[in-house]
């Protein structure tokens, strides 16, 4: 059996019958034809794992009979896979270490340890953008309704929920087409003042154009915000979470169940912007991770 959640070479079965299937030939190379299909074969690992802060790192938990329960500070991961071998879906927040880090594991019948990984150091390119003041020096009022909103979005961004999104299912679909924009991770200073790093995919696209939902899922949140105007958020399962920002408009309400590829809202230019695109998140166990490990290359 060869699951989605660990790479295929890693299963003993498959390495065994490629051995056979190399010893039936009397060890010649596979034809063409042959190694073509068993590339095409071998399925996608989504998203594509990048240990940096900002990234996502694919830990092995081991065989069990039950799912095991995985944490990161306290907060819970996505655990994909079935009783021969479960991962761990871990993102890795833009402000992380750079250095050891671990997770906590519970299976059942089996005491509590730790899965250590290491997160890597990268380097984010910087970006400067001039925007309307009252974005920047925020007024008393707009202090306060920034501080409001921020704690509601803080409820929303802890959901956890089930069923879980399937390993096959996490390849992403592009929300909109166009150019990407700005990447995520960029280093920001809005009117010369640094700001918190870009978290999220900005792409390029005219006021009004449809935006798609990326994976079957949920939504959990819509508003009109400050900073990100128009919003929502879609609940994928797991603690997997997409957010869509800047809109001019939103065609769905809290409870809506939304299919892949579906439209829900419209990209715009509201809120903190410099012009109309769509400013597009993914978020794992709350940290927001980069978009780009859930797309094809």
């Amino acid at each position: 059996m060869t699951l989605a959640s660990t790479p295929p070479s890693a299963h003993p079965h498959r390495r065994r019958w490629l051995q056979q299937a190399l010893a039936c030939t009397g060890a010649l190379a596979l034809p063409v034809w042959a190694a073509a299909a068993a590339r095409t074969a071998e399925p996608a690992v989504w998203p594509r794992p990048s240990a940096v802060p900002g990234g996502v790192a694919r830990l092995s938990l081991g065989p069990a009979t039950e799912r095991p329960v995985a944490l990161a500070n306290g907060v819970p991961l996505l655990v994909l896979g079935d009783m021969i071998e479960w991962t761990a879906i871990v993102g890795i927040a833009l402000s992380a270490p750079v250095g050891p880090a671990f997770i906590t594991v519970r299976a059942a019948g089996e005491p509590e340890r730790r899965v250590a990984y290491d997160v890597a150091p990268h380097q984010y390119r910087e970006q400067r953008l001039t925007v309307a003041p009252r974005t920047v020096d925020l007024s008393p009022e707009d202090q306060a309704r920034y501080e409001r909103e921020r704690d509601h979005q803080q409820g929303v961004m802890a959901t956890f929920s089930s069923p879980l999104p399937r390993a096959d299912d996490l390849r992403m679909q592009v929300p909109v087409p166009g150019r990407r924009s700005s990447s995520f991770g960029l280093r920001r200073a809005f009117n010369g003042q640094a700001r918190s790093p870009h978290s999220g995919m900005d792409i390029a696209a005219a006021t009004g154009t449809p935006v798609v939902a990326p994976l079957p899922g949920r939504v959990i949140d819509t508003g009109d915000y400050f900073f990100n105007g128009g919003t929502v958020w879609l609940d994928h399962g797991g603690g997997l979470l997409t957010m869509a920002c800047h809109l001019s408009g939103i065609d769905v309400r809290v409870g809506d169940a939304v299919a892949t590829g579906q439209p829900y809202c419209r990209v715009g230019a509201t809120g903190r912007v410099t012009g109309p695109h769509l400013h597009w998140g993914v978020m794992l166990n709350r940290a927001m991770v980069d978009p780009a490990l859930f797309l094809p290359a």
